[in-house]
């Protein structure tokens, strides 16, 4: 080996896909502030007027919200890694538990599946009778880009293989 050749092989997709969440942990805190003060007043209205019975209502709701988004995020920590060497593409999915599932593909024989129609179906990898899908999280624009982003990289993998 010559100085400065690396020891890396070439990687041709490097993909981390994950849901996604339009309200960042901060917008939650400043959420949850607002229903609590909102759900605090108006209960202690409630309490003022004499229906004080009705004041733990109010803050039942709020607690509901909060577990409802807590579930919410506890699912946004799914994530699937895929990644696209020379010799093979692997798809590792880790759950929200923290549990890893990993798929190995041979790049050769690998079709990406993708119906591009006025709803995109889910992105599939099938080889040897196998099918997987992924990113079925995605939205529909986000589907789309990855199966381009997997054709085009397995483009590429072809050209390069057939260079070597």
């Amino acid at each position: 080996m010559t100085p400065g050749e690396s020891l890396e092989k070439p990687v041709f997709l490097d993909a981390v896909l994950q849901p996604h969440r339009s309200l960042p942990p901060r917008g939650f805190a400043v959420l949850m502030a607002v229903l609590g003060g909102l759900s605090l007043l108006a209960g202690v209205t409630c309490v003022l007027i004499g229906a004080w019975p009705v004041f733990g209502f109010f803050g039942l709701d709020v607690l509901l919200v909060y577990v409802a988004f807590r579930f919410s995020y506890r699912g946004a920590r799914l994530r699937e890694i895929v990644r696209l060497t020379e010799r093979s593409l692997t798809v590792e999915r880790i759950s929200p538990r923290g549990e890893r599932r990993r798929w190995q593909f041979e790049p050769y024989w690998l079709r990406v599946g993708f119906e591009d129609r006025e709803e995109p179906g889910p992105v599939t990898l099938a080889s040897h009778g196998r099918t997987l899908v992924v990113g079925s999280f995605l939205a529909p624009d986000q589907r789309r880009s990855l199966a381009a982003a997997l054709r085009g990289a397995l483009a590429a993998w072809r050209a390069f293989v057939t260079q070597a």
